[in-house]
């Protein structure tokens, strides 16, 4: 497979804070990719970084082979859409799909128009004037409907009910299953789009903590739930990455179980489960990502 997106020791960096810091990894060609990490953790500015919206302090990065920066045969080929997109004063939504031909050359007006049906979208409002979820759906229009070759989606769907947003997740599957393309989807609403992922690079204060196949992930780790001797005497020597206490039962996320640990710890009397890649990705951080910090 080809590498079409190449980061190689890319920093960034807003006087003394290190906004992205020494990120290296590449992204094959195909497939929805998932940039995740806490609000502030540094996901918009690699975007911007691979976009050419912002130079780097140091380090290379690379999409199709080439620098992105000042590179419009490039960027023709690059959609990338945020929740702060900024439009022209005066533009309606309608003036909005119309002038997206002019920068995408694979946009499908027919599916722009589908997706207006799906997601009510008003177009003859001023984006000015709309609401955050309505600007939130004409995002979501415009990176679907512009069938980029390498579409950066930066949460653009932010705005957007619950109900709103699952149907943005069906629409994207169905599109990339019909109309193949790489789009590196950036969240903090881990869970909900974690079925969507092939491959997860998380950043956590700028720096690069987990680069992974998403299933692979998914298996590297293990909840145990059990009585706090038998879990204390089973996670000894072993590496646990997170741990709670609630009277005399305890649970920990362990590392690395293989078929054998997993026997011994049934034989303990600790029932196992998968972690969820929220919570995989949490252990990983020290840190709660916003949706489990609006739920506390």
């Amino acid at each position: 497979m080809t590498a079409i997106v190449q980061a190689q020791g890319l920093t960034k960096r807003f006087g003394k804070v290190h906004a992205v810091d020494d990120a290296t990894f590449s992204l094959e060609e195909g497939g929805i990719h998932g940039l995740l990490g806490r609000n502030g953790a540094g996901k918009t500015t690699m975007m911007q970084l691979l976009t050419g919206q912002e130079f780097a302090t140091s380090g290379d990065v690379r999409i199709f082979g080439q620098s992105p920066v000042e590179n419009a045969p490039a960027l023709r080929r690059v959609c990338f859409i945020k929740e702060s997109q900024v439009y022209p004063d005066g533009f309606k939504g309608k003036h909005v799909l119309r002038s997206a031909p002019w920068f995408f050359d694979r946009w499908d007006a027919d599916f722009a128009q589908r997706l207006v049906r799906a997601f009510d979208a008003p177009l003859d409002r001023p984006m000015k004037k709309m609401s955050r979820g309505q600007r939130s759906a004409i995002g979501v229009i415009v990176g679907l409907a512009s069938r980029a070759e390498l579409t950066f989606l930066d949460e653009p769907y932010a705005g957007l009910d619950a109900v709103a947003r699952q149907r943005f997740y069906d629409l994207l599957l169905e599109d990339y299953s019909a109309h193949p393309r790489t789009v590196v989807l950036s969240t903090h609403l881990i869970d909900e789009a974690a079925n969507l992922l092939q491959r997860v690079l998380v950043i956590d204060e700028g720096r690069i903590v987990i680069d992974a196949d998403a299933d692979e992930l998914r298996a590297s780790a293990t909840t145990l739930v059990g009585r706090a001797a038998d879990v204390d005497e089973f996670a000894a020597g072993r590496e646990v990455l997170d741990r709670t206490n609630l009277g005399g039962i305890a649970s920990i996320t362990v590392a690395g179980l293989s078929g054998e640990d997993r026997r011994a710890a049934a034989s303990a009397g600790l029932e196992a489960s998968p972690v969820s890649l929220q919570g995989l990705v949490v252990s990983r951080t020290g840190g709660a990502t916003e949706s489990e910090e609006k739920s506390a």
